[in-house]
């Protein structure tokens, strides 16, 4: 497997791999990615964004079988958003989120001074993998927030 970024070709697998893994939660209601509106188009969106990217994790074969992003929140302070980190079933539990999340860091080590997040606390294994790279939780979302589903914010010093 390896990651490249995301081709036009692919934002009808990631938008499905995303509505699946967001669906397994009952997350796919209105405050949640599952309702944005560039869902359908990560790969134009990402493109027209200063600083940002989206990456996808692909088989051997060229399948899409995951995804993350990197785009800017508040660049007057130097924040970038962690965006979009999914992975279809079979590829969950192997090591390939954090594949996806040293792409992710080392692009916005160099455009930005930190990295925010929103999650659910429900997802425990997203909640540990951003521990694990020492995101720091917080009391509540970073101000301009639109996902007002989400419990669980973090922020990580780049």
């Amino acid at each position: 497997m390896h990651i490249r970024e995301i081709a036009i070709k692919d934002n009808r697998i990631m938008e499905q791999i995303i509505k699946r893994s967001l669906e397994e939660f009952q997350l796919d209601i209105p405050g949640t990615a599952y309702f944005d509106p560039e869902l359908g188009r990560l790969a134009q969106y990402y493109q027209q964004k200063k600083a940002a990217k989206y990456w996808v994790l692909v088989t051997n074969q060229d399948e899409v079988v995951g995804g993350v992003g990197i785009a800017p929140y508040d660049t007057k302070k130097g924040v970038c958003e962690l965006q979009k980190l999914y992975l279809s079933k079979e590829v969950q539990g192997k090591g390939q989120a954090k594949r996806l999340m040293d792409t992710a860091l080392q692009f916005a080590e160099k455009h930005y001074t930190y990295c925010y997040l929103e999650t659910m606390d429900i997802m425990e294994n997203a909640n540990r993998l951003y521990k694990k790279y020492e995101f720091e939780l917080l009391e509540k979302p970073l101000s301009g927030s639109i996902h007002h589903t989400m419990d669980a914010w973090y922020l990580k010093k780049l």
